[in-house]
């Protein structure tokens, strides 16, 4: 059973930056495969960032590319999503996900919101105009 706990959240100004932090525990075979998500009341849940472990290769949603940066500290057992050059449209709220039982870089980071198998309870970020 994989445990993930984000944090970090918060109120900015747009411009501004955040980094938000998601602890895990449990099993390492579950960490192949890690990524944030973001949601927006009444609206579908979005992938923003996500990475496959074992190779190190990431993946970013169009909407972020070049501002949000998704890395993980192996020692802290500690997923990161720094964000940067915040816009109002980023305001949600910011779920990390884990998937399990994944063998490449493609399974990993074409998968969409259904197919991740553990999920933390969610960090709110609100950036305003």
């Amino acid at each position: 059973q994989e445990q993930l706990v984000e944090s970090g959240g918060g109120s900015v100004q747009a411009g501004g930056s955040l980094r938000l932090s998601c602890r895990y525990s449990g099993d390492s075979y579950f960490r192949y495969c890690m990524s944030w998500f973001r949601q927006v009341p009444g609206k579908e849940r979005e992938r923003v960032a996500a990475m496959y472990t074992r190779s190190g290769t990431t993946h970013y949603s169009d909407s972020v590319k070049g501002r949000f940066a998704i890395s993980r500290d192996l020692d802290a057992y500690t997923l990161y999503l720094q964000m940067n050059a915040l816009k109002p449209e980023d305001t949600a709220m910011y779920y990390c996900a884990v998937a399990a039982g994944v063998g490449s870089s493609v399974e990993c980071l074409t998968r969409g919101p259904d197919d991740w198998n553990y999920w933390g309870q969610g960090t709110q970020v609100t950036v305003s105009a």
